[in-house]
């Protein structure tokens, strides 16, 4: 977990530990080692396993959970309750046996800080190995339709990728926050016919998802969750995990959601 402040969610992990449940919680270091601490203190003092994240990578900023070995929840959003009541986020959950047990890989070599090369079970996505692939492939293989939303948009591949397929005829609908840190990048977009829409932020609704729809109607649809941003160190220097699903109730779901956010945001306007 990138972010754990929710002192609802320590407390629950605490009654796990009392109650005979093994568990254990990476937590990032590098760039969140301050406002981590505190929950880290408090589960290390209760009974949790913890460990910081390994130095290697810029941030651990991988948001999962899996429950009995069984069940994998891929997450954007952080343990943070104060992001709760206005933050768009989404998570998925995957009972793929090849993806839990890849996950599971992953999490006991980060935990022992060790060095692991990420399996991709069926559908997930890594950072720092192959997200960046991986998500330029989904973006090239939209034939219709491609709804979008992410907190960040400075990856130039990432954008080259978004403007291409407008200029294919596919329809490309992005969802943001209003930040001038990304005005060049909404105007490149803009200028090769992607339509963006923006949030103003506080106090309002804030884009923190990172969620990719393809050709929501049509029979090659699929969807990405997950925790990578567009950004060079999301995609390249972070540990990060997000999954692409073809399960039509995701999709369906996450495209409404997508939608609606499109609509009830406001035209890119530099």
């Amino acid at each position: 977990m990138y972010e754990l402040v929710d002192t609802k969610t320590e407390e629950i992990l605490v009654q796990d530990v009392a109650r005979g449940v093994a568990v254990r919680v990476i937590l990032d270091k590098n760039l969140e080692g301050t406002h981590n601490a505190p929950a880290y203190d408090y589960l290390s003092a209760h009974g949790v396993q913890v460990a910081w994240a390994p130095p290697g990578f810029d941030a651990d900023h991988e948001k999962a959970m899996v429950v009995d070995t069984e069940t994998a929840w891929i997450m954007s959003l952080n343990l943070t309750s104060r992001y709760y009541s206005n933050t768009r986020d989404f998570a998925v959950e995957d009972t793929d046996a090849a993806d839990v047990a890849a996950i599971l890989s992953v999490f006991d070599a980060d935990f022992r800080g060790a060095t692991v090369s990420p399996g991709t079970g069926s559908s997930l996505v890594w950072s720092p190995t192959t997200s960046y692939a991986d998500l330029i492939g989904l973006i090239e293989s939209a034939k219709t339709s491609l709804l979008v939303e992410n907190e960040e948009m400075e990856n130039t591949g990432v954008v080259g990728a978004l403007e291409a397929a407008a200029r294919n005829g596919v329809d490309v609908e992005v969802v943001m926050n209003d930040t001038s840190k990304y005005a060049d990048d909404f105007d490149q977009l803009v200028s090769s016919g992607v339509k963006v829409s923006t949030y103003p932020g506080d106090p309002g609704l804030y884009i923190h998802a990172k969620a990719i729809v393809v050709d929501a109607k049509g029979p090659s649809a699929r969807a990405f969750v997950g925790s990578q941003n567009f950004s060079t160190a999301s995609l390249n220097y972070n540990r990060e995990l997000g999954i692409v699903t073809d399960n039509s109730g995701v999709i369906s779901r996450l495209a409404a959601r997508i939608q609606e956010d499109f609509v009830g945001a406001s035209p890119w306007s530099s």
